[in-house]
């Protein structure tokens, strides 16, 4: 996560840039979704959430929302993508008292969000897989796993790029195992260790800071990278964004249903 600091009927598979690939070792089995290049979405995880979005994907917050929303946007034929933060503990959620305060680090910027020790994975691994289950019990084709580069952060413990390998690789395990395709979210300098255990890449801001040639590999694997900029205005990054194939657009901070695509 790179945010300012803060204290229709059923559409032809192929609209959904949907494909399945056999893999081994946690990869994509044969029947898992995965959006292919250009792919256009909607992220949404603040606000009444808005179904009248024309695109084949959307990624909304796991907990806030129920199978029957879930269900209604597959109705509409939609892909559907589940929120859930597996990098940083939340205060907010129903499951927060059930991380022991070791786990817990600094902030992450965000208010009521805390780093988690993600070396502890006897501590964390049956937690996110419990998140993972809500999502597949509600339906959802995907996980969206964020704050999955706090390697690179003050998170108050010393972790290392391949502390952050293994956890991100633990956490695409537990979605493959479960039916549902993953996404990277961030983490570019990994990018090239991780893009054949992940199934796309969500990324904010690459075209502001000059990144987004990064997610090169995942185009190149033919696996979109949903991207989005806060504070860019479309003409700055749009016509990039095109010639690299990724899935941009721009948003507020905030999430809501507001967008502007490319």
């Amino acid at each position: 996560m790179r945010r300012p600091v803060l204290s229709t009927a059923l559409l032809l598979p192929l609209l959904a840039g949907c494909t399945s690939a056999p893999g081994d070792d946690g990869g994509p089995a044969a029947g898992h979704w995965r959006p292919t290049p250009g792919t256009a979405w909607q992220w949404q995880l603040s606000g009444k959430l808005d179904t009248s979005v024309d695109v084949p994907v959307y990624d909304i917050d796991g907990f806030d929302h129920d199978g029957a929303t879930v269900a209604g946007l597959h109705d509409d034929g939609r892909k559907v993508i589940c929120y859930v933060s597996t990098g940083a503990w939340e205060d907010f959620r129903p499951d927060a008292d059930d991380f022991p305060a070791a786990v817990l680090g600094k902030g992450n910027g965000w208010e009521g969000e805390r780093w988690l020790d993600i070396r502890a994975t006897d501590v964390l691994e049956p937690l996110m897989a419990e998140r993972v289950d809500m999502c597949r019990e509600k339906g959802f084709d995907a996980v969206e796993p964020d704050n999955m580069d706090g390697y690179k952060n003050d998170t108050g413990f010393p972790l290392t790029g391949d502390d952050q390998l293994r956890y991100n690789r633990l956490i695409a395990k537990l979605a493959h195992d479960r039916g549902m395709a993953v996404g990277l979210k961030n983490d570019l300098d990994q990018i090239p260790e991780l893009v054949d255990d992940f199934d796309f890449a969500v990324n904010e801001q690459c075209a502001q800071y000059g990144e987004c040639a990064d997610n090169q590999p995942f185009v190149d694997a033919d696996k979109a990278v949903f991207h989005v900029e806060y504070e860019l205005p479309t003409e700055r990054f749009c016509a990039d964004s095109r010639e690299l194939r990724l899935s941009s657009m721009l948003k507020k901070y905030e999430l809501d249903a507001w967008r502007e695509a490319c």
